[in-house]
């Protein structure tokens, strides 16, 4: 009897007694006429997640739209976002159910982590880390962190007391990614010498502190740990580099962004910032540099100047009168800001898709009134689809619902085979049935 053949077929056999499985190639049995997916389903590109954060929350009766399903209308502050509808979840009206003893922070730490904060730090890694351990190591960069705002402080986190500081510069960002070293996807080249001395130097160091290791004690041991997985970062980046990566026809070289953006009448110039970033960012995906991306675009209490605003970001949020036009200003121009980054990833040309249809964005704040801290009706878009594993197009009104179930959701839709997410009051087992497609 004849066996069907298809992308998950192994080779199965015996290698000095022991068994062995081996995955098949990209045959071309596997691709569809029109040579970019899979048959019987999938994608040959690969799955990217990534974190649009901005701080001081939002209006909820400016940002909440009032009807729900595909048909719903967009609520005045997230217009700016109008022609990315079709790719957009809006999601309402879901709680973090986590301790809310810190504001700004006991948000963003309940719904990225699934847990209270415990000694004003989060107890687990963040949703965009957890990805990064299942999908990352198949990259260059194992995760991207990069922001606007100018600071280290980030809501990526590896685990307790561990930020992953975000780059703020562009034009460091750009040396890193498409620097020395970098090279274009199917390129065949000689290996840079430099590199090879490296790798020798990082596994002669591996290895000293490997027998370092058995000589110390666990609290030592835990530490050494978190440094080798430096140099096993280090690592990875080397290897992809003597790689030939595979052919994705929209990487290029983008160009060089200025070397700084000075502030203009002491107003930090966000948007053009914002906009060079998207940029860079969307060329690390196309080319394949990461799959993970946590993007950190202003800080939780920031105080930034934004054009026209008299006062700081989040001083108006709690001192300005009435119904906060300027608050409401300023939340449209971050909305701008992310339809920027969305488009230029959803302008990376895949097959018959783009990298946005093929990527999962969360875009999040630190609360929902800025005003009261609320982490009730906590604001969340889902941008892109991960190929079709997640419903788009339309408003969900989650009515009380526990946000880690958008969270579990997303991990399922990357294929990650969690079974929970979160612990205590954070901790759900089922996904956002909505988001089903």
């Amino acid at each position: 009897m004849k066996h069907s053949i298809n992308r998950r077929t192994l080779l199965k056999g015996l290698l000095g007694g022991a068994a062995i499985s081996i995955g098949l190639p990209p045959l071309e049995c596997f691709i569809n006429a029109n040579g970019t997916a899979y048959a019987g389903g999938g994608t040959s590109f690969p799955k990217r997640f990534g974190v649009f954060f901005w701080g001081n929350g939002v209006l909820p009766a400016r940002w909440d739209p009032t009807t729900e399903g595909t048909g719903y209308a967009l609520s005045p502050q997230l217009m700016p976002l109008a022609a990315l509808k079709p790719d957009m979840t809006i999601i309402s009206a879901s709680r973090v159910l986590t301790t809310n003893s810190s504001p700004h922070l006991s948000g963003p730490a309940g719904l990225l982590t699934g847990d209270a904060l415990s000694g004003g730090t989060v107890t687990r890694p963040s949703i965009d880390q957890v990805l990064a351990q299942e999908i990352g190591g198949e990259t260059r960069f194992r995760s991207l962190e990069i922001g606007v705002q100018r600071s280290d402080n980030s809501y990526s986190f590896s685990g307790p007391n561990q930020i992953n500081p975000p780059e703020t510069s562009p034009r460091a960002f750009f040396n890193r990614l498409f620097g020395d070293g970098f090279r274009m996807p199917g390129e065949m080249t000689t290996a840079d010498p430099r590199v090879r001395l490296r790798r020798s130097v990082l596994d002669a160091v591996g290895g000293q502190a490997g027998d370092l290791r058995n000589r110390l004690g666990s609290a030592d041991r835990i530490r050494l740990d978190q440094h080798l997985e430096g140099i096993r970062g280090l690592e990875r980046q080397i290897a992809r580099l003597e790689e030939n990566p595979p052919s994705l026809a929209a990487c290029r070289r983008p160009d060089m962004p200025p070397e700084a953006y000075a502030d203009i009448d002491g107003r930090p110039q966000m948007s053009a910032i914002s906009h060079a970033m998207a940029d860079l960012m969307a060329m690390a995906l196309a080319c394949d540099q990461t799959r993970v991306f946590f993007n950190m675009y202003s800080q939780s209490v920031n105080n930034t100047l934004f054009p026209g605003a008299p006062a700081g970001h989040h001083q108006l949020t709690h001192d300005e009168p009435g119904e906060q036009p300027m608050v409401d200003a300023i939340v449209r121009l971050i909305m701008s800001d992310l339809a920027y980054f969305l488009s230029a990833l959803r302008g990376v040309p895949e097959g018959d898709g783009n990298l946005l249809q093929h990527s999962i964005v969360l875009c999040t704040t630190d609360c929902s009134y800025g005003k009261s801290h609320s982490i009730d009706d906590y604001p969340m878009i889902l941008a892109g689809s991960a190929g079709g594993a997640l419903a788009t197009g339309r408003h969900i009104a989650a009515r009380g619902e526990n946000s880690s179930k958008v969270m579990l959701s997303i991990l399922r839709a990357m294929g990650v085979r969690a079974t929970d997410f979160g612990v205590g009051a954070g901790r759900t087992m089922d996904g956002l049935s909505a988001l089903s497609p």
